[in-house]
C-alpha cells in the first residue's frame, strides 16, 4: 500500500501553542486541548478559548456538536450549539469514571471512549467481580464504553487490553481499533489492538489481534482511518525515561489495515498525542506533539 503523503512534503511546526490533545476540525477551524481548555485555531491563525475544563479527546457528531472527554472531570459532555454543556456520562453502576480519555463515534451515531487511568491510583471506584479462578485478583478497571442513543452506557468487553488509551471504529462498524498504552510500568503494554465487532457492536470473543507493537518505547496514543483503510497512529518518544526508550521516535506511524508499516511523520519535541483530518479539502493531517502543533499534506 503507497504511502499517503504527497512526495518532498516535510511536515509544519506551528509553534509552541499549547496543542496537546484533541484535535478535531470543523468548518475552517482546528480545535485541540491543553490540559485545560478546548481552544479554537481559525483560519487565520488566530488562537481563542472555546470552553473551558476539557483536556482531552475530541470529537463532532453528525450535528456539528462537539464531544470532549473531560479527564480531570471524570467525564463525557456535549457543546450544544447554544454553548450550553450536555454530560453524556460520568458514572457506569453508579461508579464514577477514572478518566475518559478518547472516543469515537460508529455508524449509528453511537459514541465509544476509553476510561484509563495515568498518574495516581487513588480514587478509582469501578472494579472487577471476584473472580472464582486461582491467582485472579480483584483490580480496578480500565475500560471501554459505549453510550447508546438512549444515553444508557454499557461496557465492552475489550479483553487482553491493558490500559485503553486512543479508540477508533472502521466506518463499516466490522473492527474496533485499541491503542493500549500501559507506558508507566515496565512490561506494560504499548500495542495497537484490533477487535472484530458482530452486528449489534459487541466485541467478538478471540478475535483479538497485535497490528503493531512498541515494545519498551512510547506506545501509541490517538489515531484515525482514512478512506483506504490505512491508519494514523500518534506514537513514539524523543526523549527516554524510567519507563520508555528511544526505539520508537515521536511522530506519526501510518500502517496499512493489517499493520504494516508505511510511513512516519517525525514530530518534536516530544510525546505525539493525536492526528485529525482537516484543511480545506481534508487533505491535511494535523498532529499533536509536545503541545506544538504539526500538518502535513496528504494526496
Amino acid at each position: 500500500m503507497p504511502s499517503p503523503i504527497v512526495p518532498g512534503a516535510k511536515p509544519t511546526d506551528h509553534g509552541l501553542i499549547g496543542a496537546g490533545e484533541g484535535p478535531a476540525w470543523k468548518d475552517g477551524s482546528l480545535y485541540f486541548t491543553d490540559g485545560k481548555h478546548i481552544n479554537r485555531m481559525d483560519p487565520k491563525g488566530r488562537i481563542t478559548v472555546f470552553r473551558h475544563n476539557a483536556s482531552n479527546g475530541l470529537l463532532f457528531d453528525r450535528e456539528g456538536r462537539l464531544v470532549a472527554c473531560e479527564s480531570g472531570l471524570r467525564r463525557v459532555t456535549r457543546t450544544e450549539k447554544d454553548g450550553g454543556v450536555t454530560v453524556l456520562a460520568d458514572r457506569f453502576n453508579g461508579k464514577r469514571f477514572n478518566s475518559p480519555n478518547d472516543l469515537c463515534m460508529d455508524s449509528k451515531g453511537r459514541i465509544h471512549f476509553t476510561d484509563p487511568r495515568y498518574g495516581p491510583r487513588e480514587g478509582m471506584e469501578i472494579w472487577s467481580v471476584p473472580s472464582m479462578k486461582a491467582g485472579v485478583p480483584r483490580h480496578a478497571i480500565e475500560g471501554v464504553y459505549r453510550i447508546e442513543k438512549s444515553g444508557e452506557v454499557q461496557m465492552l468487553n475489550t479483553y487482553g487490553a491493558e490500559r485503553p488509551n486512543g479508540i477508533l471504529i472502521s466506518p463499516d462498524d466490522r473492527y474496533l481499533y485499541i491503542a493500549d498504552n500501559n507506558n508507566n510500568s515496565h512490561g506494560g503494554s504499548r500495542k495497537l489492538l484490533r477487535y472484530e465487532l458482530d452486528e449489534k457492536g459487541s466485541v467478538i470473543y478471540d478475535t483479538r489481534k497485535v497490528l503493531f507493537d512498541w515494545k519498551d518505547g512510547r506506545g501509541p496514543d490517538g489515531m484515525k482511518m482514512d478512506k483506504e483503510g490505512r491508519l494514523y497512529v500518534a506514537a513514539g518518544t524523543n526523549t527516554a525515561n524510567d519507563y520508555e526508550t528511544t526505539r520508537f521516535k515521536a511522530g506519526c506511524y501510518i500502517l496499512s489495515p493489517s499493520g504494516k508499516l508505511i510511513d512516519f511523520i517525525p514530530t518534536s519535541p516530544d510525546e505525539c498525542c493525536n492526528c485529525a483530518f482537516g484543511g480545506k479539502d481534508g487533505k491535511t493531517l494535523f498532529i499533536t506533539s509536545g503541545k506544538h502543533l504539526w500538518s502535513v499534506p496528504l494526496k
